[in-house]
């Protein structure tokens, strides 16, 4: 999707880092949605503002632009993947503290009416 922003003092541009202040919308990056968002007015609308000339343009440079999908900001650990990390920094071995799973049957394993 493509952001489109009427920023604080009043301008209509695309907005390609997502973080622009502003009313936003957003235009699915076809050559027919843009066409369809601007000749029928729902982008004017969803903006409350006439639109500029030059904003066909940037909406087809910004569609066109690669869309390769990006690498992940954030990276999920477990609490152990962290606590080893610090050990490792620090030196200390630590006390490890045992899989607090261990001893429990596996899931689904357990029979019916034993509760």
């Amino acid at each position: 999707m493509i952001r489109v922003v009427r920023t604080p003092p009043g301008d209509v541009r695309v907005d390609v880092t997502g973080k622009l202040a502003g009313r936003g919308a957003y235009v699915c990056p076809e050559e027919g949605c843009i066409d369809r968002a601007l000749r029928d007015g729902r982008l004017a609308g969803a903006l409350e503002r006439p639109l500029p000339e030059s904003l066909r343009a940037a909406l087809t440079e910004a569609a066109s632009r690669d869309t390769a999908p990006r690498a992940p900001v954030v990276r999920r650990v477990s609490l152990q993947q962290v606590l080893e990390g610090r050990r490792g920094e620090t030196g200390e071995s630590g006390g490890h503290r045992p899989d607090r799973t261990s001893g429990r049957a596996p899931l689904g394993s357990e029979t019916e009416g034993s509760s």
